[in-house]
């Protein structure tokens, strides 16, 4: 007979920022009884899997970073994918979370049994279940690649590459390329394409708003002066983020300050594209923030350059010769790159998860996605979401929510195991309240204010964006209230107690 696996006390899914970053958390507050299931063989998320030519984030280094992390180190105002990788490394390594880590483990199901209270965790490959009595999604939004759904994508006889999926041994010099997409990872790919490529051809169906980046050399004095004094690094972090803050009045809401924006992307496009007909054709018709706002100063030039041209015609579909597009004319590519984004889970769960009764998370979230607090879901005890729905900022940096998210999950998760608890489960009252009104906020904000992009469903429901503040998406998240639960201990005399017991102490 075989021996009885004991169920881990947290199972965590994806090896990214989010996974990293609780593993962390939950190993200084003593849990370690953890494990990291990564489908890969290294960590690291979107940012081992987006190695494009001028790969970079358009968050500056220091809020794109954990505060219980500090980096003193970062090269540059905006630093770029290899460091930020190397970023992520350093975490695993520092506060030893890496044998925590399973790599090759692709998790594709979880289910819940009522009757054990515990976790059932499919893996790819591999018969036998692996059971938890937590479960943390941090496998993150953008994780899977997509391409899009073009008619005649599978027909081109080139070369066909995606963004997070870079061919580093393709060799693009003196090819002729496309570039479908002009999000933010086509700012940087176009300029880079541009130095190798014979030619460059920019498909755009959409311009956006393209904001200046300057990206200063961090002084080797800066450095010094972090590493000696770390509460300066703090502060200067602290000034990151209010003056993103305030950027939260002109992109989140329309108001005055969303003028001022406009204006500023005007003048840099004004500065950077001297010809009238092209100026044109890169102004947006939407306000700035309705999408993603854009962050390069060499994007501009990089389309004015003598092998780069834009196309606005939308594209009917895809042959063997390359993009043929609505006026008749057929672009030939050797090579089309696909800017196109990824696999978002607006609607539908991003695996199979059945919760209590045989409910699914599937057909819950069909419609769009939610969540109580961007964390958890009623029918689906001892589960929780980083970067869950609702929790995407279009003002400041995704890992100031994330920390805020992390902090609450390692609560809830210390909250199980020094309680000895069977379940803690998000009230569906709390979680209906806090949804209507989520969306009843979203209502009054740019996003839904009537341009298409991937934060909305088809049918225009936001299941992505937070609507106000970083300040106010973190407040929500300071305390974790027992109000908010419905809690089942595994003595039954405790149950009536329960409620009243405070999470640590």
């Amino acid at each position: 007979m075989s021996a009885v696996v004991k169920p881990l006390d947290v199972a965590i899914i994806g090896a990214g920022f989010a996974g990293i970053g609780i593993a962390l958390r939950l190993r200084q507050r003593g849990v370690n009884d953890f494990a990291i299931l990564e489908r890969d063989t290294r960590v690291g998320g979107t940012w081992r899997d987006n190695t494009y030519p001028g790969a970079a984030c358009d968050i500056p280094s220091r809020l794109y970073s954990y505060s219980f992390a500090p980096n003193p180190d970062w090269s540059k105002t905006y630093s770029g994918s290899g460091e930020i990788l190397d970023y992520i490394e350093n975490m695993v390594d520092s506060y030893g979370v890496r044998p925590f880590i399973r790599f090759g483990q692709n998790v594709t199901g979880l289910e819940f049994d009522e009757a054990e209270g515990l976790w059932s965790i499919t893996i790819e490959g591999r018969d036998k279940l692996l059971r938890a009595r937590s479960v943390i999604v941090a496998s993150g939004p953008l994780s899977n690649a997509s391409f899009p759904a073009i008619p005649g994508i599978d027909d081109f006889a080139g070369k066909k590459v995606h963004s997070a999926r870079w061919d580093h041994d393709y060799d693009y010099a003196g090819k002729k390329v496309s570039v479908v997409g002009t999000g933010a990872s086509a700012v940087q790919i176009v300029p880079e394409m541009v130095k190798t490529a014979a030619s460059v051809k920019v498909h755009q169906r959409t311009p956006g708003w393209v904001l200046p980046r300057v990206n200063r050399e961090t002084s080797g004095l800066a450095k010094k002066l972090y590493q000696r004094f770390p509460v300066t690094q703090s502060l200067a972090r602290g000034a990151w983020f209010w003056g993103h803050e305030t950027v939260a009045l002109g992109v989140v809401w329309e108001s005055p300050l969303t003028r001022v924006v406009e204006r500023v992307a005007k003048l840099h496009l004004r500065a950077q594209v001297r010809d009238p007909w092209l100026r044109r054709q890169l102004t947006p018709d939407f306000r700035a923030g309705c999408k993603r706002l854009l962050m390069s100063s060499d994007y501009y030039p990089a389309l004015q350059a003598d092998n780069c041209q834009l196309n606005n015609w939308p594209i009917v579909k895809i042959v063997p010769e390359g993009i043929l597009t609505a006026e008749g004319v057929v672009h030939r590519a050797d090579c089309i790159v696909f800017a196109t984004g990824f696999e978002v889970s607006k609607s539908g769960a991003p695996i199979p998860i059945t919760g209590r009764g045989g409910r699914t998370l599937d057909d819950e979230w069909s419609r769009g996605s939610y969540a109580f607090k961007s964390v958890a879901v009623a029918g689906y005890p001892n589960l929780f979401f980083t970067f869950g729905p609702n929790s995407g900022p279009g003002h400041n940096s995704a890992l100031v929510y994330m920390e805020a998210q992390i902090e609450y999950i390692a609560e809830a998760i210390g909250l199980l195991l020094r309680r000895d608890l069977r379940t803690l489960e998000v009230d569906k009252q709390r979680q209906d309240e806090y949804n209507i009104e989520m969306q009843r906020r979203l209502a009054s904000t740019t996003w839904n204010s009537g341009c298409s992009s991937w934060y909305l469903t088809e049918d225009g429901f936001n299941a992505t964006m937070y609507p106000g503040f970083g300040t106010q998406f973190v407040r929500q998240l300071d305390e974790l209230d027992l109000d908010d639960y419905v809690v089942t201990s595994r003595v039954v005399t405790e149950i009536g107690d329960i409620n009243r017991m405070p999470a640590f102490g």
